[in-house]
């Protein structure tokens, strides 16, 4: 049976001489891993190899668990030049990439987290410096924590539910209770980490990321790659980067 969907490529892997191991987001159908076979050929259907963060109409076969999905079609209906034009700007897109692969299962759609991702394509790929790049790349990041049921608590104190507020003496970030810990409650945590009156203030008010210093921006980026670090066992390959460039 063939699907159509819309879909954005967000990995890429030489099979063969001639034919490549993708892997897609897709609007209807979530994550899906297929092959393309031919797909290097420049008269192939796909008219060349298949770049990651291509972004189009994609024709598949339905795979089993033992087999990857088979890609007859593709064809691209949006290039994100900005990009590849800012180096920033791509190794968001990257970690991004690697964020909701690891995150997210085989066929199991998210619509809403499909168009965050290809909005956030999109506006990385406009922005004009590090900060703008970097306020694109957290609001994904916690767009993609609140789809996948992990949406960290970040207007009050997890623990004692007192709101977050500007007379809190000291603030805190534990990821394994997932938001905010307020001085009184910071010693039954030993995960957390300190962090900042207006990085606190910056997560607690998501819009007002746009008007956020670099400097603010770089810590709440840390304490996001050490949240996803403890989510997933391991620190993401592309954090280093992205710590080390926002700089």
């Amino acid at each position: 049976m063939l699907n159509k969907d819309l879909a954005i490529c967000i990995h890429t892997a030489d099979f063969s001489e001639t034919s490549q191991i993708l892997t897609f987001f897709t609007k209807a159908n979530g994550k899906i891993q297929a092959i393309a076979k031919g797909s290097k050929r420049s008269k192939s259907a796909f008219g060349g190899p298949v770049e990651i963060f291509s972004c189009g109409d994609i024709v598949f076969s339905e795979s089993s668990r033992e087999k990857l999905a088979t890609v007859t079609e593709f064809e691209q209906k949006l290039i994100l030049k900005g990009l590849v034009e800012n180096y920033f700007a791509m190794n968001s897109a990257l970690f991004s990439a690697e964020l909701l692969n690891k995150l997210t299962d085989d066929y199991d759609p998210h619509p809403n987290l499909f168009e965050s991702f290809l909005q956030f394509l999109k506006n990385a790929s406009q922005a004009k410096n590090k900060a703008a790049s970097l306020a694109c790349l957290i609001l994904f990041q916690l767009s993609l924590l609140a789809e996948i049921g992990l949406q960290p608590v970040l207007k009050n104190c997890v623990n004692c539910k007192n709101s977050f507020s500007d007379s809190w003496p000291e603030v805190y970030f534990s990821s394994s209770a997932n938001g905010l810990i307020c001085r009184d409650c910071e010693e039954s945590f030993p995960d957390k980490i300190r962090i900042s009156e207006n990085a606190a203030n910056a997560l607690a008010r998501a819009k007002l990321f746009t008007d956020t210093e670099l400097k603010v921006l770089n810590e709440i980026e840390r304490i996001l790659v050490y949240h996803f670090t403890e989510i997933l066992g391991r620190p993401p390959k592309m954090a280093k980067y992205i710590l080390k460039n926002a700089l």
